[in-house]
């Protein structure tokens, strides 16, 4: 059980009262991080403050009043959602950073430069972030916080969002191991041969194209024909 000296507190306000909450900081970091699911252990002390620092417990009227429920999970929940969460400065620092990684991951996963037809450069994705000055939100779902920032970086480095078809051929020695790979991608046609070959059509985003070429490649020792076709 983390100590009090330890804890963070998370605050909420609504009609002029505050209610706060002592938290365990790295229970609290994995939740609004997504990593942890349930909010089981995140509470330091199962009571509400009007004022945590002081110690000073909030009336159970007030906290009805505000939440309609003087359930103490039903309430974090709602702090946690709508109030503010007073993480360590390095906890903060770690949450930008890891939501930064998701927000270009997504986009590298979906994008790809319209001038070459290609994935996006990791690096070159880096740059254009750090030249328009990408805000991360460390509490912000990372699907929206995408939007913005993909708005924001259309000004300095092209890109669309597409889906690609590529037509793969498998020898039979390696079609029925490799399916599993494929049907992950996206099959959307398939056909087996008499002589155990595999021809399938696989629909992926065109930031993935490098990916699924390397995986298929790897699993089939270079032994697949492959074809981009036109949607």
């Amino acid at each position: 059980m983390t100590s009090l000296d330890k804890a963070i507190i998370a605050t909420y306000e609504k009609e002029g009262e505050k209610f706060e909450v002592f938290l365990d900081p790295d229970k609290t970091y994995e939740y609004l991080d997504g990593k942890k699911k349930d909010l089981q252990g995140l509470l330091v002390v199962e009571e509400v403050f009007k004022n945590a620092q002081k110690g000073e417990r909030q009336t159970a009227s007030a906290i009805n009043k505000a939440f309609g429920t003087t359930d103490i999970m039903k309430v974090l929940e709602v702090i946690l959602t709508k109030g503010h969460v007073q993480l360590t400065t390095e906890q903060r620092r770690k949450m930008v950073d890891e939501k930064r990684k998701r927000i270009m991951d997504l986009i590298l996963k979906n994008a790809i430069d319209p001038r070459t037809n290609a994935p996006i450069p990791p690096q070159r994705l880096e740059l254009a972030m750090e030249q328009v000055k990408v805000h991360i939100d460390p509490f912000r779902p990372v699907e929206e916080q995408a939007e913005e920032v993909i708005k924001a970086l259309k000004i300095v480095l092209p890109m669309k969002f597409e889906k690609i078809r590529i037509a793969v051929k498998i020898p039979s020695e390696y079609a029925v191991r490799t399916y599993g790979t494929l049907k992950s991608f996206g099959i959307v046609q398939e056909e087996w041969l008499g002589n155990g070959d595999l021809i399938a059509v696989v629909e992926i985003p065109g930031g993935m194209q490098g990916d699924f070429m390397d995986r298929i490649n790897k699993a089939t020792h270079g032994n697949v024909e492959t074809k981009i076709l036109q949607k």
